[in-house]
């Protein structure tokens, strides 16, 4: 079972690897096409020349690590993707081989968490239309970030029923620290993660949008809209 996970930024998806990395029977790969999207970008981000090296630039040659032979043959491959890294210029074929879930989160509290980090993101750089493409082309079990941080244990079973996989009571504590399957990045973003255990308790607290960034999440969220109108029951 090879589980594409595609999740915009600003959301839990490191802790889902997490997660998915505590189950025996699974190993884990962190946004691997992440070099490829800063090679053709040409974005600056840090770590950006560690990362460049860290993995294949060229996406067949990422598909082809993806839908391959893996070492130890465990029972499911999970792998954490950014909707934003799949750039147009990549093939689509080789995702027909995956099965696909998709993390979504609330595009206000997606753009006020954004606004902190860099103060004028895109649409494209949220993700949310790539998200929309992949999910019409593809379909696959949709969980939202908050039911996931309201209630762990049920969403993560449902979620595992609709892939066809056992739930697993390990996807719920995991030891804190990094992991040799993280990204080079880690050290940039995943300081939280490293001192979790857990998921965080959820926050009801409204997010704050700046005025300016008020249209950016009307304009992301009908493709929210549509995903979470297919939330995994």
């Amino acid at each position: 079972m090879r589980v594409a996970m595609w999740s915009g930024p600003r959301n839990i998806s490191t802790a889902m690897m997490r997660s998915f990395g505590a189950r025996a029977d699974t190993v884990v790969v962190d946004e691997p096409l992440y070099a490829h999207y800063l090679d053709v970008t040409g974005i600056e981000h840090p770590g950006r020349d560690a990362i460049l090296r860290s993995q294949p630039t060229g996406w067949p040659e990422v598909a082809a690590q993806l839908t391959g032979p893996l070492p130890g043959d465990p029972a499911v491959h999970y792998q954490k993707h950014m909707t934003h890294h799949l750039l147009p210029v990549i093939g689509r074929d080789w995702l027909g081989t995956l099965t696909h879930a998709f993390l979504i989160r609330d595009p206000a509290h997606v753009v006020a968490s954004y606004a902190r980090v860099r103060g004028e993101p895109t649409l494209e750089d949220l993700g949310y239309p790539q998200q929309a493409e992949i999910f019409r082309a593809y379909g696959g079990p949709v969980i939202d970030a908050a039911d996931v941080l309201r209630d762990p244990a049920g969403t993560l079973s449902r979620l595992c029923a609709a892939l066809g996989i056992p739930f697993d009571p390990a996807m719920l504590a995991w030891a804190p620290g990094p992991r040799p399957t993280d990204g080079v990045w880690a050290p940039h973003w995943y300081s939280a993660v490293e001192a979790s255990t857990g998921f965080a308790p959820y926050d009801p607290s409204p997010p704050d949008v700046p005025a300016r960034l008020r249209p950016l999440v009307e304009a992301a969220q009908p493709y929210y809209d549509e995903l979470a109108g297919s939330r995994t029951p």
